[in-house]
């Protein structure tokens, strides 16, 4: 059951990820003017700033890995 819940959790949290390097790239973000409910908008505001958040870690671990390499 804990695993289960502790997989779930990754699996969002790469999916908010993903919309975030979406936005990064493209600019297209999800629409939550949409959502009609108040705090089911802030809900999904703080789902996709945690995605914002996982990207920006990322990003920043990987760029100081001797693995990855910045190309431009």
């Amino acid at each position: 059951m804990f695993g289960k819940l502790i997989h779930l959790t990754v699996d969002a949290l790469l999916i908010s990820a993903l919309l975030a390097g979406i936005k990064r790239n493209t600019g297209i973000t999800p629409s939550l003017d949409v959502v009609p409910n108040k705090d089911l908008r802030a809900l999904l505001s703080s789902y996709l700033e945690a995605g914002e958040y996982a990207f920006d870690f990322t990003v920043v671990f990987l760029s100081r890995s001797r693995y990855f390499r910045r190309q431009r």
